[in-house]
Parts: C-alpha cells; structure tokens; sequence
C-alpha cells in the first residue's frame, strides 16, 4: 500500500513538473520522423500479463517489433533524435502515466517485451512476474543493456527480496544519476 501511494505521488509530481518539457519533447519526434509522438509497446507486467506501455518514439515506424539488440543493425532503425532520447533516457517519461494507472511502478524490474520468451521464462521461474514492472530498477541501475539475461533476472530476484520504501528512493537516486551520465546505454 506504501509503495502505490509513493507511486502515485511521484508520478503526479513528476507528470506536473515535466508536461512542458514531455510537450516539447513530442513534438521534436514529430518533427524529427514521420509516425506518432508515442510509441504503445506490448510488454509483460504483473503476473506476465500483457499491458501497453508508453514511450516516446526513437525508432521508426517500420522497425520490427522486436528488442533492439535482436536487431541486424540497431542504428539503421532509430532516428536522429531518438539516439539522444534513448542515451539520456528521456523516451522512458510518458511511463509515468503507466505508474498512475497502475500498470507499472516508479521501481521494479523493467517490463519485457510481449516476446521476449527466455526473459519472462526465467522471471517466472524465479518469481519476480508477480512484481509491477518499473519505471527503473535494481538490474536497469547494475547494468541495463550490458546485462545478460540471466543476470538481470537474478538482480530483479535480488529486489525482490529487499524491496522497501528506501530502497526504491536509493535506486531512484542512482538512476537519476545514471541517466545524466548516459551510463549502460548500448543503443
């Protein structure tokens, strides 16, 4: 109960603080490329259910939908703004309104993509799928695309197991950090 009233307040502070900032971001992408501002993408959340989550578009809107490190060339498909969206990850904002809506949380393991089978396979396994996907989390902070699957399914194991309030303040501070510093961004 804690941890969803944090959730609410801080994706309504963060929504209230930021709209000009997502405002302009939109209409860069759209601007940038052709397609929508908004990129829905199927993934799994609690309970391995499948839910749309938001994010602003840095790919074109011909990419398969698959993860990008599946893809031949990443860089062939994401756009000229989207490097930077990504690298400072600024496309993950419109998930906040997951967070209002209950779909996701500011903190948890980062929700796979519909079929991503190993991932959601070994999440299961490990009983993290009964946790809301989050904004970011314990792996997204150890590592975010330098990880192997199976180490970030033991790190979102490990949170799990020491989810608190302050642990979710500690890894939303480091994140914030991270984020400014581009740090584990492959593409």
């Amino acid at each position: 109960m804690l941890k969803r009233v944090f959730d609410l307040g801080g994706a309504l502070v963060g929504l209230a603080l930021l709209w000009p900032v997502l405002l302009i971001i939109a209409v860069a992408v759209r601007l940038d490329s052709p397609g929508p501002a908004i990129h829905w993408s199927r993934r799994i959340g609690r309970n391995n259910g499948i839910f749309l989550m938001p994010k602003f578009r840095s790919m074109r809107i011909d990419t398969p939908d698959v993860a990008t490190h599946l893809l031949d060339d990443p860089q062939r498909w994401i756009t000229p703004l989207g490097r930077f969206l990504r690298r400072t990850s600024l496309d993950e904002f419109p998930q906040l309104w997951s967070v209002l809506t209950g779909q996701m949380s500011l903190v948890g393991p980062r929700p796979a993509l519909f079929n991503q089978d190993d991932l959601i396979a070994l999440r299961t396994e490990a009983g993290v799928h009964r946790l809301r996907p989050g904004v970011t989390g314990w792996a997204q902070i150890n590592g975010r695309d330098d990880l192997p699957i199976p180490e970030k399914v033991r790190l979102d194991a490990e949170y799990a197991a020491r989810q608190s309030l302050i642990f979710d303040i500690r890894i939303i501070l480091v994140t914030l950090r991270a984020a400014v510093a581009a740090r584990g961004v492959s593409h």
